[in-house]
């Protein structure tokens, strides 16, 4: 299998670098071929511009999408960026390992996404979710935080995780095509000591020897939603994203 595994924190010496660390190791004594982009290492840009096209459809008007569908079609990608794109498309897995900061991933990892799963190479209209151009790659989030799991609970100080976790899940990988696994997630690794960290790695180890066995997250096909793009009446809610009860925010 060809893992990929995208790391995205400033620190090499950190507990994401040995979540990295561990994983390297563990998939390669289980025989496979493993790729590491470091994002901070190599430098990587966070911010889409027109640098990221070796010739532009309209150099008088910057618009990403139609660019990225131009250069999509033109093999005009900057030579980073095709990179990244050749990387993704040999995998079999991809693994994000990143700091959970504000809720999200480093600004560093969101441009990574931005700019490598590019309009017309990781999705366009007629290329999403369960037709998506990913279809058979398997990608997952690893990943720390400074809470425990408690305030990551449904009734939570920070809401439930399944929810926090929607738009990379849902939004970026399921869209793109991608069979998703659950998360791994270590808790509160400020406060934990180095016997606690010891545990989590080992967990991270163990785990990674069981992903080609796992079940990937459920999402919605496309075919459980009616033309009005809503899910189909007899259809019930299945995801931390539908559901048919009250909005709390927006009604």
């Amino acid at each position: 299998m060809n893992v990929l595994l995208v790391f995205a924190h400033p620190e090499r010496a950190s507990f994401v670098g040995a979540l990295l660390d561990t994983a390297q190791r563990a998939l390669t004594a289980a025989g496979h071929n493993v790729v590491v982009s470091d994002l901070y290492a190599d430098g990587f840009e966070a911010a889409a511009g027109a640098a990221d096209f070796a010739n532009r459809a309209n150099p008088d008007y910057l618009n990403i999408g139609a660019e990225q569908a131009h250069a999509a079609e033109h093999a005009a990608f900057a030579p980073v960026l095709q990179r990244e794109m050749e990387r993704v498309a040999a995998a079999d897995l991809v693994i994000f390992l990143f700091p959970m900061w504000w809720f999200s991933v480093p600004a560093i990892l969101k441009g990574w996404i931005d700019r490598v799963f590019a309009y017309g190479v990781a999705y366009d209209f007629e290329r999403t979710w369960n037709h998506g151009v990913y279809r058979g790659k398997r990608a997952m989030l690893a990943f720390t935080t400074g809470a425990p799991a408690a305030v990551f609970e449904p009734d939570g100080r920070s809401g439930d995780l399944e929810r926090v976790l929607w738009p990379l899940h849902g939004g970026v990988l399921a869209l793109c095509g991608f069979d998703v696994l659950r998360p791994f997630t270590a808790w509160a690794v400020p406060w934990i000591q180095a016997q606690g960290r010891e545990q989590v790695l080992a967990a991270w180890s163990r785990r990674l020897h069981d992903l080609d066995r796992e079940t990937p997250l459920f999402f919605h096909p496309l075919e459980d939603f009616g033309e009005d793009r809503r899910l189909k009446p007899d259809v019930e809610p299945g995801t931390p994203a539908q559901h048919r009860g009250p909005r709390k925010h927006l009604d």
